[in-house]
């Protein structure tokens, strides 16, 4: 496998894995989120799915990603997996990752990142209105698993790797502005309840 770090290949399923999906599910109508499953073993995909809510408003990334999970015959279980997901997750989210038995998820875009990024604060309104809680106020390390930020593992990498990863990761946000803004050009088109 050429990823030499998690970081690394984490970045490198996003990048060729989930964004393919997500550009062709905005195209659709969709939202940009997206997430991929990986063994734990060897960082090998098992799947990887993006937001389908104009099929139904609940297949967020991760729901969508999980589904297609299940529906494998010979899945692996999730004590030996990773979860990737490119936003950290809404409250629906995390709790199927929860349900779904993870033990860790690893995400791309922070909360405060959507939040000023991406003009799609539902996640972070249902957080504050149902919970209480500010963005990422949740507890990150709990007793059912431990949520990642790729950002600080991008950081704690020795050079020349770090700078590496710190310019395919701006080439990755460049890609999610582009799909952001398409997204919301053509959101009044769709059906999904809070677009």
């Amino acid at each position: 496998m050429p990823a030499k770090t998690i970081a690394a290949r984490l970045l490198a399923v996003i990048d060729d894995d989930v964004l393919p999906l997500t550009e062709r599910g905005v195209a659709a109508g969709n939202k940009v989120f997206g997430a991929a499953i990986l063994r734990k073993s060897d960082l090998s995909l098992v799947v990887a799915g993006t937001n389908d809510e104009t099929d139904n408003p609940l297949l967020h990334g991760e729901i969508n990603t999980l589904n297609q999970f299940y529906e494998l015959t010979d899945r692996p279980p999730t004590s030996e997996l990773v979860f990737l997901t490119t936003h950290e997750p809404c409250t629906l989210c995390m709790s199927a990752i929860t349900w779904a038995g993870f033990d860790n998820y690893y995400y791309f875009y922070s909360h405060e990142d959507s939040r000023d990024s991406f003009a799609i604060p539902h996640d972070l309104v249902i957080l504050k209105e149902l919970f209480g809680l500010e963005p990422g106020g949740y507890r990150r390390s709990n007793a059912f698993w431990t949520a990642y930020a790729l950002a600080d593992l991008v950081e704690s990498e020795d050079e020349p790797l770090r700078s590496e990863l710190r310019a395919q990761t701006s080439r990755i946000k460049e890609r999610y502005a582009a799909l952001s803004d398409r997204y919301q050009e053509s959101k009044g088109d769709n059906d999904i309840p809070l677009s």
